[in-house]
């Protein structure tokens, strides 16, 4: 039995080695693709790139943002914790001096201190004295437990107040980090209008170049296309049993419809622009792995999951990229934050659904 229990301990652990290993190849694989990806795209003439920098350090810098807050949330709990924990603990010390005080005063009103040679010397009842002693040995052993139980009680109070300390070290560090990462936020942010402000004129133009978006949408094919290749099969509830039931990623305006053609310059749309406030959370539509979290030209910062099954979902335009190559994801965990990066003027989402590849139309898949 202890033979199987080891091998089941050891295959097991084999097993999760050999899965990290396949997740760090991947993101790897991943990462190398990306960038012989842009060297294969990089172009002096796409001012649009000159956003890249800024637009993927205001995404970063919100994620640590946001991971700090989960870590300060999590530190106050833990204080929370510790601080009822000392409360408590003062209780039980108030408790437990009231009684050692009750004991000494009942021993000193029944005679306590008497020792037991004078009491047998007394003429006393043979088992009035036994009860006597029995009694009075309760209240000596009522006494020094109560009192081991004080000390043991400041001992733990002692350890408790060392953690709060450390604790409240903690939170005011983090919040020292945030404060600090804020501030890089906001040069972000700056950077990222000025830039907006150097270029605008030339931004406003590029949306109308045909021959540049069909550039955009034919490096979006081609990422697309590569990482098919290159991705395992995802296990679980196949994709395509959720036609028709899933969800929209964010609450927002549907701009256009697809297949139709844009109004500003003939091209298909090959998926939907949900306008949206900035900074609305976006959510996965279903479960898979995240296999592309980095800007893209035309695209901004974009997030691509792979649901299994040569099935795909993009997200595009965000503020915030949450994920990161490589993680899991279920339906409906918050993934980005609605934006209007990659040179938008309006704020809101970019949401394909791709199958091997190729768009397929979001109004077959979503829910009504």
């Amino acid at each position: 039995m202890r033979l199987l229990l080891l091998t089941l301990l050891l295959t097991s652990t084999v097993a999760f080695a050999s899965k990290q290993d396949d997740l760090e190849k991947l993101r790897q694989r991943i990462s190398s693709l990306q960038k012989d990806f842009e060297k294969a795209n990089e172009s002096k003439a796409e001012v649009a790139d000159d956003l890249r920098e800024s637009e993927r350090a205001i995404s970063d810098s919100n994620r640590s943002l946001e991971q700090l807050s989960q870590q300060q949330h999590a530190a106050k709990k833990d204080l929370a914790g510790l601080q009822q924990r000392a409360t408590a603990l003062r209780g039980d010390m108030r408790e437990q001096q009231a009684l050692l005080g009750r004991l000494l005063y009942r021993q000193y009103i029944e005679g306590g201190d008497r020792d037991h040679l004078k009491l047998l010397l007394n003429d006393v009842d043979a088992n009035q004295l036994s009860r006597d002693l029995q009694y009075y040995q309760y209240i000596a052993r009522s006494r020094a437990d109560t009192m081991k139980s004080i000390r043991s009680s400041l001992d733990k109070l002692r350890e408790v107040a060392a953690e709060v300390r450390t604790k409240s070290e903690e939170i005011a560090a983090l919040q020292a980090e945030e404060l600090n990462g804020l501030q890089k936020l906001e040069r972000d942010k700056r950077a990222r209008q000025q830039t907006l402000n150097k270029i605008a004129a030339q931004l406003k133009q590029q949306r109308r170049e045909i021959g540049r978006l069909q550039r955009n949408e034919t490096q979006l094919s081609q990422l697309v296309e590569k990482l098919a290749h290159m991705l395992p099969n995802i296990e679980g509830k196949p994709f395509k049993s959720l036609k028709g039931k899933l969800a929209l990623p964010v609450n927002g305006k549907k701009a256009n419809k697809f297949g139709v053609r844009r109004a500003e310059n003939n091209l298909l749309w090959t998926g939907w622009f949900l306008r949206a406030p900035a900074n609305q959370s976006v959510r996965a539509v279903a479960g898979g792995r995240v296999v592309y979290a980095d800007w893209l030209r035309g695209f901004g910062n974009l997030l691509i999951i792979d649901h299994g099954q040569g099935y795909m979902s993009l997200y595009g335009n965000n503020e915030t990229l949450y994920k990161q190559v490589g993680d899991s994801i279920r339906a409906g965990d918050i993934v980005s934050t609605v934006g209007n990066s990659g040179g938008n003027e309006d704020s809101g989402l970019y949401f394909e659904l791709r199958f091997e590849g190729k768009p397929i139309d979001p109004s077959k898949w979503v829910r009504r």
